[in-house]
């Protein structure tokens, strides 16, 4: 990426490192849809299971790769500074730490997986599909977070359009891998929502190696030589990952989780609920994708700039991040408004569900609008390595504010499982409330520092 000076020269430069985000994390989160609604056309039950499978998954999926992301601004940053000749050592380590959290999951997962399960009140089939499903999907927990960080590496270099077409060329294999798993063709057998989980972790070993062949035999990658030297583990470098890693991947499973939290408490209620609640849950995610996508962009180009000095060109990118985000969110707002019987009728055929549904995609609408700000605030404030008021902000409005008004909500009042929806919301708009004065405040302080 080069310099830039004119607000049309920073739009066109924003939309070339943002468009193939995008595209590459509406692809990967593509692959949570199928799975969602491929299991959904296969039964009510096989849907409900993969939902709870997925609730437990999710967060902490998000959460370590979250930790993984560390890797982004510190690249950007680097190569914004012309320390080119550190990020070699900086990945292999980051990729070797990724290797280390995988199999703690992995050992840990397994200690703790049947307890939680076998304390939530589940009917025995829906349990039996849950568990299945993340047994399954564990085969694709390690190269999956070596993926997550390669991926960093290239998106810090501003080739996003590479990830995108590694991702675009994984897609069709989750699908065909779906079609085959779940339904039991192809003389495969019928494994229902379980087949969701097995064809997940096979096309992330496919991610996986295809990415590993982009580093090593495509330029510019190859000029930073990867794996031409396998340096020794530090724990310094681990340590210094860790303490940038930690808040990201902790504000994450804050926000995450809470998704997964509310998802679980539905477990008290009916079946049918519980597809509802996920068919309008998996769609506020897919459209999520676009701000979380800015937000990542955001976190390349404003860490850049940071490397290299340029302050007020930082914020520029960071206003003109925001802007994008709440006018798209403008739209899909109106949109669902418009169509929320057609999108609840992606998930299901089954009317009990698809009526409910569409009452939970109306409250979906008020995420679009705060999720709009507190991303790219939070992928800004990445870009800046500041990252622990981030985690703070997160803890506070999801777990003090968003979770106990939504349980108080549902149990004690008449909206029930729809207060949990409002309790979420509440909660994401205090977040992007308190990012937005933690951003304002150091962009100053950075700008006075450095005029």
């Amino acid at each position: 990426m080069n310099e830039t000076y004119s607000l049309r020269e920073k739009w066109r430069q924003f939309l070339a490192v943002l468009l193939p985000i995008l595209i590459s994390q509406l692809a990967l989160f593509s692959m949570t849809f199928a799975d969602t609604i491929m299991s959904g056309h296969a039964s009510p039950t096989d849907l409900a299971g993969v939902a709870i499978g997925a609730s437990l998954w999710t967060p902490v999926q998000a959460g370590l790769t979250g930790i993984l992301m560390a890797v982004m601004p510190m690249v950007a940053q680097m190569v914004g500074a012309g320390k080119r000749d550190q990020v070699s050592y900086t990945v292999m380590q980051a990729l070797y730490l990724s290797v280390g959290i995988a199999i703690g999951v992995i050992i840990g997962g397994g200690l703790v997986l049947d307890p939680i399960l076998n304390g939530m009140q589940l009917e025995p089939v829906v349990r039996t599909i849950a568990r299945g499903f993340l047994h399954a999907i564990a085969i694709g927990i390690i190269p999956m977070f070596l993926y997550t960080v390669l991926r960093c590496f290239i998106d810090a270099l501003g080739q996003t359009r590479v990830t995108m077409f590694i991702t675009l060329l994984s897609l069709p294999i989750n699908v065909l891998l779906n079609y085959a798993l779940i339904f039991g063709n192809f003389g495969l057998p019928r494994l229902g929502g379980i087949g969701a989980g097995l064809a997940s972790g096979i096309t992330y070993w496919c991610i996986l190696l295809i990415t590993l062949f982009v580093v090593n035999r495509v330029h510019p990658f190859v000029e930073f030589g990867l794996f031409s030297h396998f340096h020794r583990i530090s724990m310094k470098a681990w340590k210094e990952l860790l303490k940038l890693g930690l808040p990201i991947g902790f504000s994450i499973f804050c926000e995450v989780s809470i998704f997964a939290a509310v998802t679980l408490f539905m477990s008290e209620y009916s079946t049918i609920t519980i597809a509802a609640h996920q068919a309008a849950m998996n769609f506020a995610s897919f459209l999520y994708m676009v701000p979380l996508s800015i937000s990542m962009a955001l976190t390349i180009v404003v860490g850049f700039e940071v490397g290299a000095k340029r302050f007020r060109d930082a914020k520029q990118y960071s206003y003109l991040g925001i802007g994008i985000a709440l006018g798209i969110a403008l739209l899909f707002g109106i949109s669902l408004l418009m169509f929320s019987k057609q999108v609840a009728g992606f998930y299901t055929t089954d009317i009990e569900v698809l009526e409910l549904a569409q009452h939970f995609l109306m409250y979906s609408i008020l995420f679009l609008i705060s999720d709009a700000v507190a991303a790219p605030i939070q992928g800004v404030l990445r870009g800046y390595k500041d990252v622990t008021v981030t985690f703070i902000v997160a803890l506070i409005s999801y777990w003090v504010i968003g979770l106990p008004l939504g349980y108080i909500l549902a149990k004690f009042t008449s909206l029930a499982a729809f207060g949990y929806w409002i309790g979420l919301i509440t909660g994401l708009a205090a977040g992007a409330i308190f990012l937005f004065g933690r951003l304002l405040s150091l962009q100053k302080r950075m700008i006075r520092s450095h005029s």
